[in-house]
């Protein structure tokens, strides 16, 4: 969505049967729900950052998952790849501005998240482990 602009309650498409695969919602949503995903867009939200930066920051991503991850994120246009010219030479990502508008939109879901999150069932003597 352009910078700026606004989404209008009748421009949304009215509840009728669909598959999942032609549903815009559905295939970002399964974008998104890959691993990392939201967290590199998340982490990206500081500042741009170099491939070995990232990996530092998500503990147990491999360096192909991690590429593939970002090679994606560049297609569906919400970061940017930038070749650093300075030494040492590398590549930083950042995030393009459908990502910044993104991330809003992730923030709002995780305090709703907060939010909806079940509370935890009250401790009793008969749940105890023996």
């Amino acid at each position: 969505m352009p910078a700026g602009a606004t989404i209008e309650r009748a421009v949304l498409d009215a509840p009728v049967p669909r598959r999942p695969g032609d549903c815009p919602v559905e295939d970002w949503l399964g974008f998104l729900g890959h691993r990392w995903n939201a967290l590199i867009l998340w982490h990206l939200q500081e500042g741009p950052r170099r491939h070995r930066a990232l990996a530092a920051l998500l503990p147990g991503v491999t360096p192909k998952v991690l590429s593939e991850r970002l090679d994606g994120l560049e297609r569906r246009g919400l970061i940017e790849r930038a070749v650093i010219a300075a030494f040492p030479r590398g590549v930083a990502y950042a995030l393009a501005p459908a990502g910044r508008d993104l991330v809003a939109i992730l923030d709002q879901l995780e305090l709703w998240s907060r939010w909806a999150q079940p509370p935890a069932p009250p401790f009793t003597a008969a749940a105890a482990p023996p």
